[in-house]
């Protein structure tokens, strides 16, 4: 194992009181249109058929501004311990949370859109030091994509998902971490596809909630409910796929409202916990206003709705069709999450699948939809992977 580098430096999250207040004053002065012409009484599975209700969104932009408290969020992101490296030239941020555990291995997390690390949070204390000693532990490292959170936002192209990757690896040497494990979903499985695929000798195996099988598979041989999973994600990449289409095309167009308005970047972000979430009605059947508001006061903050909206520029549809990943995988797909893989098509790629789960609930977020399942699956299947290495 590599010693930790000195290049990697303490951090603490602080917003100013300055930037709180013009965050209130703004949604005080919010100029809203009429309500939508779909209008159903709640609860209804198709409410949401416009985007985000007026009504809901009212009740939130409310909540956010007199009750919300962003300090509670800083004050959790300070105690589990944040700090930045520059990779590249370009400055990461990182939550980086050791297990008392002698046994514990580095676990690599790694987000998504519209998500960050406020996604997992919440869980890390149990991964680290579960309350079940026969559970593995895991030393949490945590980044934030590059134009996301607190990392730098990149002033030039080439910030795709390959070079994230390739950096992880140097963020996770630099830790002192010479090899680990990883965990993602969203562009974070992307990114931990590549790590497995393209860093086999340091990444020990991968846990995702993402699995893409190479291009131009049959749907011969699936069951009924693999195929209906291929069909639903042919549907949705078809009919509700207009935001990546934005963002891999007009990121800038679409980020200056995402940095100037935040009820802009409210509703953009609300729309798809809503639709991704496992629920009928609304996304707070599942997930609190706060983890919400977590999440998109932290883009609000460091005006990263444009450079993180980039990411999509820079990778979208963009994994390489030839790469195969050998190292062992766990791979749990989500019944409500917008891209479902079926096995077979899955194997083509992941070639050493050691465990396979199809949760019965939860969507595109579920660590904080399900999060006492989300762990127990994480530490399952992780244990999994550390299985073929004993």
């Amino acid at each position: 194992m590599s010693s930790p580098s000195s290049d990697v430096h303490g951090f603490e999250a602080h917003a100013t009181d300055a930037d709180l207040t013009d965050l209130r004053a703004r949604l005080a002065a919010a100029r809203l249109p009429e309500a939508e012409t779909v209008y159903r009484a709640a609860p209804h599975s198709r409410r949401w058929d416009q985007g985000v209700p007026l009504a809901d969104l009212i009740d939130v932009v409310n909540y956010w501004r007199t009750e919300y408290d962003w300090r509670s969020f800083e004050d959790r992101l300070n105690r589990l311990g944040q700090f930045r490296t520059t990779i590249e030239g370009l400055g990461i941020h990182f939550l980086h949370h050791r297990s008392p555990r002698a046994d514990a291995t580095p676990l690599l997390m790694t987000h998504g859109w519209p998500g960050s690390i406020a996604e997992f949070t919440h869980v890390i204390d149990e991964l680290a030091d579960p309350r079940d000693a026969a559970a593995p532990a895991f030393h949490i490292v945590a980044p934030s994509l590059p134009g996301f959170g607190y990392s730098d936002k990149p002033d030039t192209t080439g910030w795709g998902t390959e070079k994230i990757a390739a950096a992880w690896v140097e963020l996770m040497g630099r830790l002192g971490y010479g090899t680990f494990l990883a965990h993602g979903g969203d562009w974070g499985g992307n990114i931990t596809t590549v790590l497995g695929g393209r860093f086999p000798d340091q990444v020990l195996g991968i846990h995702s909630t993402f699995a893409q099988g190479p291009p131009g598979l049959t749907t011969d041989g699936l069951t009924a409910l693999e195929r209906t999973w291929a069909e639903n994600t042919r549907d949705f990449w078809s009919q509700r796929a207009a935001y990546a289409k934005q963002q891999a095309t007009r990121p800038q167009t679409i980020g200056y409202s995402l940095v100037d308005s935040p009820v802009g970047l409210l509703a953009w972000i609300l729309d798809k916990f809503a639709e991704w979430s496992d629920t009928t009605d609304s996304p707070f059947e599942t997930i609190s206003r706060d983890s919400i508001l977590d999440d998109v006061t932290l883009y609000w903050l460091t005006r990263t709705g444009a450079s993180a909206a980039r990411i999509y520029y820079e990778s979208h549809a963009s994994l390489d069709p030839e790469l195969r990943v050998d190292v062992p995988s766990a791979i749990t797909m989500y019944p409500a999450d917008i891209e479902k893989c079926p096995r077979p098509w899955a194997q083509e790629r992941y070639r050493r699948i050691v465990r396979w789960n199809s949760a019965e609930s939860g969507g595109h977020f579920p660590s904080l939809e399900v999060p006492e399942y989300f762990v127990k699956d994480l530490q399952e299947g992780l244990a999994a992977v550390l299985g073929v290495h004993r």
